[in-house]
């Protein structure tokens, strides 16, 4: 009977001897698995080619893309002026809702109309007195037009309505993305051709990029305005846009054109 504690103690460690085997075998093929592909890893890694910093050549590329606008932001004003304040009211909403309806009836949707500023001010007989003869109002209209052609018939057709001033008219590109797009193309284009260039004249040959900076922005050829399209609109080689070109037949408005412009500057390994 004294045997019987025996037994079973030793029947109890090869149990816990077997679960712990059964335990530890995938650890240890892992393991096994991990040595058998570091080597495999290691030369891989040995067979890519390394990019040699010690040498390297700098250089820049630039590209323009020239584009006519197929956008315009006319800016125009409906300014008023009266004994009091009602009285001006009613004679600005009276000349504002007269332009709005010659727009609409040009087909310009009411999205693309908004007051881009209004004001009342007192009018003082004099320059340095407080004495009030009447009140001012100065209502300013942002027309976006996607017509670009029928530019100067709405000015002229809003002036007729009822509005007394022309503030501003600028005109930008809807597809500036497509335009930078395409100028750092042919900039990264013009850096690799001079780079390869250079390399070739010592008897080298431009290899991997180590370091690339871009920079690109717009300005237009025909005037300066308050148009955060414009002014945000920020591509040597020119493209002949598909839109046409600057010389179509706009009435008294010139179209002008934008020139999108993109430079990088990249420095290439040499091998």
């Amino acid at each position: 009977m004294k045997h019987v504690p025996t037994l079973i103690n030793a029947g109890l460690c090869g149990i816990l001897v077997f679960v712990l085997l059964v335990v530890g075998l995938p650890n240890v093929r892992v393991q096994a698995a991990e040595v058998t592909a570091a080597p495999a890893v290691q030369a891989a890694a040995a067979a890519q080619p390394v990019c040699d910093t010690a040498r390297s050549v700098q250089v820049s590329g630039t590209a323009v893309v020239n584009v006519v606008p197929d956008r315009a932001l006319i800016l125009i004003g409906v300014q008023s002026n009266a004994a009091s304040i009602d009285a001006v009211q009613l004679v600005n909403t009276t000349a504002t809702q007269r332009v709005f309806a010659v727009l609409e009836s040009m087909k310009i949707e009411s999205k693309d109309i908004s007051t881009d500023q209004y004001i009342i001010e007192p009018v003082y007989e004099k320059y340095d007195s407080l004495t009030i003869t009447g009140y001012r109002i100065n209502n300013d209209i942002a027309i976006t037009l996607r017509d670009v052609s029928k530019a100067s018939d709405v000015i002229a057709a809003a002036l007729g309505a009822g509005a007394n001033q022309v503030i501003n008219v600028e005109f930008y590109t809807s597809e500036l993305r497509k335009y930078r797009d395409q100028a750092r193309d042919m900039a990264i284009k013009a850096a690799q051709e001079k780079a390869q260039a250079l390399a070739k004249g010592v008897g080298a040959e431009a290899g991997c990029v180590i370091h690339i900076d871009e920079n690109t922005w717009s300005s237009y050829y025909g005037g300066y305005g308050r148009n955060q399209n414009v002014s945000s609109q920020n591509v040597s080689q020119n493209v002949t846009p598909a839109t046409g070109s600057g010389d179509n037949d706009n009435g008294p408005v010139s179209l002008g054109q934008i020139s999108v412009q993109a430079t990088v500057d990249v420095t290439f390994g040499l091998k």
